[in-house]
C-alpha cells in the first residue's frame, strides 16, 4: 500500500470503529480513532501475522495494553479478513466473542486487557520468552494509552526490558492528551514518556501519530535497532477526523451523536481488505531436555523438620528437570523462598525479576502464552501488589503456579507488615482458582508436581518454620483433597487445620486424648476445592463438633472454606472457627501462635468447651472466631 492507501485505511478503521460502538451503543470509539493511522501502517508494511492461523508459533504479537480500544481491534481483524461485518456489529452483545475488552476467547488475542498498565509488561515477558524461551524471531507490538502511562507497572516494565536488552519489543505510546475525565498528567509533552525510557535503556522516537510518513520511519527505525527495545511516543487527537469528537473533552467511553455525519468526513471510504504479510511456518518452539522418569524428593519420617518453603524449592527442581516446559520466576527473595534450587538444575529456565511483584506475574502471564508453565514465587504479603494481575489472569483463562512463602504470624520476628494474613481469602476468591496449604515436606512436593498440571490458577502457601514429616514419601494427595491425619470410633470432636495449625492441632488432640476426650484430626491442605465429602463424613463421625483453627484473618479463609462445605446440607454441624484474633507484633512462632489464639492451648480448650454442649448437628451452623 502506498501513503494515500494508508491513509484511507486508516479512516476506514476509524469508520468501523465508530459503527462498532453505534451498534452497540457503547464503547470507546474516540481512543480507537486516535491510534488508527498508527494500526494502520503496523498492520499493512510491518506486522507479521497469519490470520488464518493463529497458532503459528512465528506469529508477532500484538498487544492492545489500552484494551478500551477494542473497537479498532475488531476494525484490525475485520480488515485482515479475520473476521465478518456481523462480527463487528455484535461488538458488545450478550453471547457474543467480540466484548467490552478484549479476551482470549478470541484465537488472535493474547492476553486480556481491561485493566490498563498490564499490557505492556506482558508484552515485554513475551519478547523475553521469544529470545530466551522459544528462540524464534517474533516481535511484539505492544500500543499503550497516555492515561495508563501513570501506572507504575508499566515502568517496571520499562526498566525490565530496557535491563534486558528486548529489541524485538516496541511499545507505541498514543499521546492522545484526554484520558476518562479531562487531560492527563503530561498532556502533549511527549518527551516526559521519552526521556524516561531513554533513561532505561530504551530507543526513542517522538512523532506526529497522524503522519504516514513519520509512522513508517519510526516503524522502520525499531525494526534496525539491535540490543534495545523501542518506544515510538505519537502525539495524537483523540476522536481524530470528526469535528463532534476531534480533542473534544467530555466523549471518552461515549458512541458518537451522529456517525452518519462522521462517516462523511471521513471520506465515506469503502471497506478495504488488508494482506497481512505471513511469517515462515517451519520451525518450532524451542524445549529443553526433560525427564520424566526422575523420582520426586523424598524425606524421612521423623527425621530433622524441613520448611514446606524449602519442599517447594525442591519440588519445583525436581519438577523441571522432570518437564521440560517448567520455568520458574523470582521476586529477588529466591534464596528464602528456596525457588533458587530451581536455578541449580536449569538455570536457563529462571528468571529474576527483583522486587517488582507486578512484572513477576506479567512474566509468568507472557511465558504461559507461549505454551510454557510458570512457576512463580515470593513472599505471600507481596502478592497482594501483584493481585490484580493475577485477578486478570484468570480472565484471559492463564495457567500459572503461585507460591507464597512465610505467611502468617508463625513466620515470628518480621512482624505485621510481612506476614499475609489475608492470602487464602484473595486466592479462593479467584474464579476456578485451586489453593493449597501443605504441612509436611513430602506432601509438598507431590502438590507442586500437580499444580504443574492444573490448568488455571493455583496458589501454594509455604511456611517459614520447619515442621516434623508426618507423611511418608509414596503418599498421594490430590488436589481437592483432604486427609484425616487422626481417628477412632469415639471421637468426639474433629480439629481440622492445616500448615502449622495441622501441627497445633496434634498437639491439642495429644493433651485432649490424656484427658479423655477423643479428638478426629483432619489436614485441610486443599483449602479450594475442600472436601465437602471428607468434611461430611467427619462431622457425622463426631457429632457434628468442628473446630477449624488457621493462621489467618477469619475472613475468607479456612474457617468459611469449610463452613462453605455445609452451606446447603440439611444436617449442620457447630463449626468454631480459630482465627488470628487481632493485629499482631513481633515475637517468637509459639508466643504469637498463643497471642492470637490459635496454638495448640487454645485448640483444646475450644474442644473441651465444645464437648461440654453436646451433640451439635441441627439446623444451623454456629460459628465463632476466637
Amino acid at each position: 500500500m502506498n501513503n494515500d492507501e494508508l491513509h484511507d485505511l486508516a479512516q476506514r478503521l476509524r469508520i468501523d470503529s465508530i459503527r462498532a460502538a453505534a451498534a452497540a451503543n457503547s464503547g470507546h470509539p474516540t481512543s480507537s480513532m486516535s491510534a488508527a493511522d498508527l494500526m494502520a501502517v503496523l498492520m499493512a508494511r510491518y506486522l507479521r501475522y497469519d490470520y488464518d492461523h493463529p497458532e503459528n508459533p512465528n506469529n508477532d504479537h500484538l498487544i492492545f495494553s489500552k484494551g478500551h480500544a477494542s473497537p479498532l481491534v475488531y476494525a484490525m481483524f475485520l480488515a485482515a479478513g479475520a473476521i465478518s461485518d456481523a462480527d463487528l456489529l455484535s461488538f458488545r452483545k450478550f453471547g457474543s466473542k467480540f466484548e467490552g475488552h478484549p479476551t482470549p476467547i478470541l484465537p488472535w488475542v493474547d492476553v486480556a486487557t481491561g485493566s490498563l498498565g498490564q499490557g505492556l509488561p506482558i508484552g515485554a515477558a513475551i519478547a523475553l520468552c521469544g529470545r530466551e524461551l522459544d528462540r524464534l524471531p517474533y516481535r511484539v507490538w505492544c500500543l499503550c494509552g497516555d492515561s495508563e502511562m501513570a501506572e507504575g507497572s508499566i515502568w517496571e516494565a520499562v526498566d525490565h526490558a530496557g535491563a534486558e536488552g528486548l529489541e524485538k519489543l516496541v511499545a507505541i505510546i498514543d499521546v492522545n492528551r484526554l484520558g476518562q475525565r479531562g487531560q492527563t498528567m503530561h498532556g502533549w509533552d511527549l518527551n516526559s514518556y521519552a526521556r524516561r525510557a531513554a533513561a532505561s535503556g530504551w530507543n526513542t522516537i517522538e512523532i506526529d501519530g497522524h503522519d504516514i510518513a513519520e509512522i513508517d520511519r519510526a516503524y522502520a527505525d525499531a525494526m534496525s535497532i539491535d540490543g534495545r527495545p523501542t518506544m515510538i511516543v505519537a502525539r495524537t487527537i483523540k476522536g481524530y477526523g470528526v469535528k463532534e469528537t476531534a480533542n473534544v473533552e467530555g466523549k471518552h467511553g461515549q458512541p458518537l451523536k451522529d456517525p452518519e455525519e462522521a462517516y462523511r468526513e471521513l471520506g465515506e471510504i469503502d471497506p478495504i481488505r488488508v494482506h497481512v504479510q505471513v511469517p515462515d511456518s517451519s520451525g518450532s518452539p524451542h524445549r529443553f531436555e526433560s525427564d520424566p522418569s526422575l523420582a520426586l524428593p523424598r524425606y524421612e519420617l521423623g527425621g530433622d523438620p524441613v520448611p514446606t518453603r524449602k519442599a517447594f524449592g525442591d519440588g519445583v527442581a525436581a519438577v523441571m528437570q522432570r518437564r521440560g516446559d517448567v520455568v520458574a520466576i523470582d521476586g529477588e527473595v529466591g534464596n528464602s523462598t528456596h525457588l533458587d534450587e530451581a536455578q541449580k538444575v536449569a538455570p536457563e529456565r529462571y528468571f529474576e525479576v527483583y522486587i517488582a511483584e507486578q512484572m513477576m506475574i506479567a512474566s509468568a502471564v507472557g511465558f504461559q502464552v507461549r505454551g510454557w508453565t510458570p512457576f512463580a514465587s515470593t513472599f505471600a504479603a507481596f502478592l497482594s501488589r501483584s493481585y490484580d494481575f493475577v485477578r486478570m489472569a484468570v480472565i484471559s483463562q492463564a495457567k500459572l503456579c503461585l507460591n507464597g512463602s512465610h505467611a502468617g504470624v508463625s513466620i515470628g520476628e518480621d512482624g505485621p507488615s510481612q506476614m499475609a494474613l489475608e492470602d487464602l481469602a484473595e486466592f479462593r476468591a479467584l474464579g476456578t482458582s485451586v489453593v493449597l496449604y501443605p504441612c509436611d515436606p513430602n506432601q509438598t512436593v507431590k502438590l507442586v508436581a500437580d499444580m504443574a498440571d492444573y490448568d488455571g490458577i493455583s496458589y501454594l502457601r509455604s511456611t517459614r518454620s520447619g515442621f516434623p514429616t508426618i507423611y511418608g514419601p509414596d503418599e498421594e494427595f490430590p488436589i481437592g483433597g483432604a486427609r484425616v491425619v487422626r481417628e477412632s470410633d469415639e471421637d468426639q470432636v474433629a480439629l481440622i487445620g492445616a500448615g502449622v495449625t495441622l501441627h497445633e492441632a496434634l498437639k491439642a488432640a495429644d493433651a485432649l486424648a490424656a484427658e479423655g476426650i477423643n479428638a478426629r484430626v483432619v489436614d485441610a491442605y486443599t483449602v479450594k476445592p475442600i472436601d465437602v465429602d471428607t468434611l461430611v463424613a467427619v462431622s457425622a463421625a463426631t457429632g457434628g463438633r468442628l473446630i477449624v483453627v488457621e493462621d489467618h484473618w477469619p475472613e475468607g479463609g479456612l474457617g468459611d472454606a469449610v463452613l462453605s462445605a455445609f452451606a446447603d446440607s440439611d444436617e449442620r454441624p457447630r463449626v468454631v472457627k480459630l482465627a488470628v484474633s487481632h493485629l499482631p507484633g513481633s515475637g517468637k512462632m509459639a508466643e504469637l501462635l498463643a497471642d492470637v489464639g490459635i496454638d495448640a492451648d487454645h485448640i483444646a480448650q475450644a474442644a473441651r468447651r465444645l464437648v461440654g454442649l453436646g451433640p451439635q448437628i441441627g439446623s444451623a451452623t454456629a460459628a465463632s472466631a476466637g
